[in-house]
């Protein structure tokens, strides 16, 4: 029975982690701050998905996104891509990626125009060096004034997630998995040394 019980935990640790759905939510508010999304694939992926939801058709900020590999470098920017998922309507953006590698990578979401200056998240943003406007108050390119303040990003496909808002969905953690099949491990090996 013993031996059952390590081997079933020992599975359990060898086994891969599962790729998971993550929305996290927030309020962005000024029209010069970058919300910055943390995610971690631990095997490369095909089926990668990240974006925003947020506009609801005006009623929100503009947003445009970027993707950046954890030291800094960015993989990509977008304004516009409402086609990634269900519940995006015409100004949300993000990515659908038919490859990813393996890593930690950071999604950023910003008002339009608030571009990243280059290929580097150190280099900053078009609006870094302006006077903060809150969202409500600014008169955003295309979009007018008036705007909500709230943001929504979903992650499909990685490992592990965090962002500075309130997570709305967040699975079950593989880790906890990973702490409690450590933990018969140890019990078995403590009642075998009695």
């Amino acid at each position: 029975m013993k031996t059952a019980i390590l081997a079933a935990a020992l599975l359990t640790v060898a086994a891969p982690s599962q790729a998971a759905l993550f929305n996290f939510t927030g309020n962005i508010t000024n029209h010069n701050d970058v919300i910055q999304v943390s995610f971690t694939l631990n095997n490369d992926a095909t089926n990668v998905r990240v974006w925003t939801d947020s506009f609801l058709d005006g009623v929100n900020f503009d947003p445009i996104t970027a993707l950046w590999k954890a030291d800094g470098t960015r993989v990509a920017e977008n304004d516009d891509a409402a086609g990634i998922a269900p519940g995006q309507t015409r100004f949300d953006s993000g990515f659908a990626l038919p490859f990813l590698e393996a890593g930690s990578y950071i999604f950023t979401i910003a008002t339009y125009n608030n571009w990243a200056l280059g290929y580097s998240l150190s280099d900053g943003f078009t609006f870094d060096s302006q006077t903060p406007v809150a969202i409500g108050d600014w008169d955003q390119p295309a979009n007018g004034t008036g705007k909500g303040t709230f943001w929504s990003v979903w992650l499909d496909g990685v490992d592990e997630a965090s962002a500075p808002g309130n997570p709305t969905h967040v699975p079950e953690p593989s880790l906890l998995a990973l702490l409690a099949a450590a933990g018969l491990s140890g019990v078995a090996f403590r009642r075998k040394a009695k």
